[in-house]
């Protein structure tokens, strides 16, 4: 069946399960919405709030529901006329506890002679760095193997580090727990040892990869997702991190002869920089962290630019901008490459070595050239398609540089050449690299604008003008018509309505600095970037209602939760790795007298006289989102305002009572306030609009429209309808609408093409030429329907 509209769902045991799942199928149909979007439902490690840990690939969740929950809820949606997109994780499985993952177990238990050693990427050689054996960095400190114990409480004898357990080779039982440890094909080492002898998911070791390329492994993982589809209880399938595989394109043609033709299937690809999705790739599109960027892009003032650059150089000591995030990404990459990807580049440049037939080769020469090539690559990957000839540029771009890294270059071109361990490998340890230093790192020590540090995102780049976000539409209505778009997902940074307010920032840049040099001034902070970045964020979620901050409950827990992370993240004054507690606890004081003390009024007095143009841009996205080319997602309970900050933040349970409700009594265009009725009557109308109209969205035309007049500028429309015919949809969103306080819509108007135009959300009417005052009387977007 065609796939409208999605909506997330974070399934989690004590939340939402598959009989919670179906008694809002109801409500989300009432929405509008024509598919669930699950995530993961294979069953995870016990506990798991988000599913991607999976402990065992070949059943369905029991704590969910098992099969039988899955199959109701398919039967419910079903009966609704909707359906079901699963989120598939083919890249890594849990094992923080190794007794719940039955192939890591027998690993650990026979070693190489296990029948799912090679379901795994296991370095077994002799020069491994721990004697052969499987390393396992989980020891807090150097003497943690001083307290192993022989656990024989049950049926098999275990050895037990905390509550840890780990099995005893068979023959290998004795008195002795060191001894004993001794004996195994596993070794506990310190999580700092810069030992790890499996390829993991990024720097965690609780997840290890899985070895999709071989056919056993795809079979055995992918079998119940054979049978959702032999049984037709899903529509479409999300691959998480597809990255991280050896081969993501051939890993994507065998999943598409397993799906079938005509089943929805996305990537989650972060594309780079003005990098194209792979067209040769069987897949619909990606998950939508590109149409994130334009959406947000579009709404972004550049006239802020200058003025947040250099409140940035003030108080964090950099601009965050071109130079700076070119610069940091290259150092930052170095960094995580010789530290917590240690294991991963090791392995590395001995494939290199082997593939290049150079054995002798300087080890710390060619590791130094591999690490600096991979912290120039501007890429997560370099082996798609598009990308042919990039490794080579940016090969010839560090020789250029550095002369002396000529020798080794060269054997790294000799591995790459010959295509195999070493190609791989060089793949999988980019995208690490990459997702750790940018988006995990860099993307919390920039200060300059900080919704433009998102997943997928670029903050050198200060907002994308009218006619770049016009292109990119037209594009993806060309090429990529079902690809996902979306707002928010269970990893942006933000959540949709707090990027939206800090983008507000860009318009009223002079105010902010103003604010932010006096409460300096008064507060002196711990660390000047990193109050840069948090007052920021605070200024995202503050109420807007005008309310102390302080009462609103659960905010002062959020943001001390959310000011750890961030810090640890960005690396800079503490980390996770060395936590600093003197800086940290610095940093909790400061936060609290800025909740309770003069700057907390005063940031709510902004946060209010900002909040309706903080709202008119939520709604701008939100509406240019729905309509725009491909599948729009929303992530749950994002029909409202919300307010959520990183993960875990924005993985809290959404209360769909209140929400069922407040659809249920929505009669009349609501005001623009604190309840976000708003926004939800914009999704519903938007979501009703497609379900009526299927064809001028998915597969439909894409026109841009232009105002005229002084503050032309200020508006971002187009127009949908069936290929080929006239338009019969017109989305007008306002942009930039601070400046409009003062001057107003004047002369400017909107050229409708021909037809009598009604405004889905107001019931007004307009024909020929629509002055944009009048379009935008009572709500700052439009939804015209000729």
């Amino acid at each position: 069946m065609s796939i409208r509209s999605t909506y997330r769902l974070q399934l989690r045991p004590d939340a939402l399960t598959f009989t919670d799942a179906r008694t809002i199928a109801e409500y989300l149909q009432q929405l509008g919405i024509s598919h669930l979007y699950l995530s993961p439902i294979l069953t995870p490690m016990h506990g798991s709030t988000h599913g991607y840990d999976i402990a065992d690939p070949t059943t369905v969740s029991a704590a969910l529901g098992g099969p039988g929950g899955l199959k109701a809820l398919a039967d419910e949606v079903r009966s609704r006329g909707m359906g079901l997109i699963v989120d598939l994780v083919p890249n890594h499985v849990g094992v923080a506890d190794p007794r719940q993952n039955p192939w890591w177990w027998d690993v650990l238990r026979n070693g190489k002679e296990s029948a799912y050693q090679h379901y795994f990427d296991i370095d077994w050689s002799s020069s491994n760095g721990a004697g052969g054996r499987l390393a396992l960095p989980i020891l807090q400190s150097e003497n943690d193997p001083a307290s192993l114990t022989v656990d024989r409480s049950g049926s098999e004898p275990m050895l037990a580090l905390r509550d840890l357990r780990f099995p005893i080779a068979p023959g290998t039982d004795g008195d002795n727990a060191l001894r004993i440890h001794d004996k195994q094909h596993y070794r506990l080492v310190s999580w700092k040892s810069g030992l790890c002898t499996y390829r993991r998911f990024f720097a965690v070791s609780s997840l290890a990869a899985v070895r999709q390329e071989d056919p056993e492994v795809f079979e055995i993982t992918h079998r119940e997702l054979a049978a959702w589809c032999e049984h037709d209880l899903i529509d479409g399938v999300r691959v998480d991190h597809p990255d991280g595989l050896s081969d993501p394109a051939a890993y994507l043609v065998g999943l598409r002869q397993l799906i079938g033709p005509n089943r929805l299937l996305l990537v989650e690809k972060i594309l780079a920089n003005r990098e194209p999705l792979d067209a040769t790739l069987p897949v619909d599109g990606t998950t939508g962290y590109d149409a994130l960027a334009g959406l947000g892009g579009v709404l972004i003032d550049p006239d802020g630019e200058s003025v947040l650059t250099d409140l940035s150089r003030r108080f964090a000591g950099h601009g965050s901008d071109r130079a700076w995030v070119g610069e940091t990404e290259h150092r930052i990459k170095r960094a995580v490459a010789e530290s917590i990807l240690t294991p991963e580049v090791r392995r590395l440049v001995a494939a290199i070595k082997r593939d290049a037939a150079a054995e002798s080769f300087d080890t710390l020469a060619l590791t130094n050239a591999t690490i600096e090539v991979l912290a120039f690559m501007p890429v997560y990957r370099a082996d798609y398609a598009p990308l042919a000839g990039m490794t080579g540029a940016v090969i010839a771009e560090v020789e250029k540089r550095n002369s002396e890294l000529t020798a080794p270059l060269s054997v790294l071109v000799t591995a790459l050449a010959v295509d195999g361990e070493a190609a791989v490998r060089f793949g999988q340890v980019c995208g690490a690299i990459t997702a750790k230093a940018v988006e995990d790192t860099m993307f919390y020590q920039g200060a300059r604008l900080v919704s433009l540090q998102e997943v997928g995102g670029n903050p050198a780049r200060f907002g994308h003008s009218l006619n770049e976000f016009h292109l990119a539409n037209t594009e993806r209505a060309e090429r990529w018509p079902a690809a996902m778009t979306t707002l928010s997902t269970h990893d942006t940074k933000r959540g949709e309505d707090v990027r939206a307010r800090i983008g507000v920032l860009s318009q009223a840049a002079s105010i902010w600095a103003r604010s932010v040099e006096s409460w300096m001034e008064r507060t002196p902070a711990p660390d000047g970037a990193t109050a840069l970045f948090l007052l920021q964020n605070m200024f995202g979620v503050w109420p807007a209602d005008g309310r102390p901050a302080s009462s609103v409950p659960g905010l002062r827990e959020r943001l001390h939760m959310f000011a750890e992370k961030a810090t640890r993240e960005a690396g800079t004054r503490t980390s996770w790795e060395e936590p600093d507690s003197e800086f940290e606890s610095a940093v909790h004081g400061w936060l609290d007298t800025v909740i309770d003390g003069p700057i907390g009024a005063e940031l709510s007095d902004l946060v209010h006289d900002l909040a309706p143009h903080a709202w008119s841009d939520s709604l701008a996205q939100k509406l240019l989102q729905l309509c725009m080319p491909g599948i729009p997602d929303i992530y749950q309970g994002c029909e409202l305002w919300e307010d959520s900050l990183v993960d875990p933040d924005n993985r809290r349970p959404v209360d769909f009572a209140a929400r069922t409700g407040m659809l249920q009594s929505l009669t009349g265009t609501p005001a623009l306030d604190t309840s976000g009725a708003v926004k939800m009557w914009i999704v519903a109308y938007a979501l009703w609009l497609r379900r009526e109209r299927p064809e001028c969205f998915v597969g439909g035309s894409y026109l841009p429209l232009f105002a005229t007049g002084e503050q032309a500028s200020r508006l971002v429309s187009y127009a949908r309808g069936k290929p080929g015919e006239a338009p019969e949809v017109i989305v007008a969103a306002t942009r930039h609408s601070v400046g409009l306080v003062e001057s107003g819509w004047g002369d400017t108007t909107l050229d409708l093409p021909s037809g009598s135009w009604t405004d889905r959300l107001t019931g007004h009417t307009f024909q020929g030429r629509a002055r944009l005052e009048k379009l935008f009387a009572r709500l700052p977007v439009a939804l015209l329907v000729r």
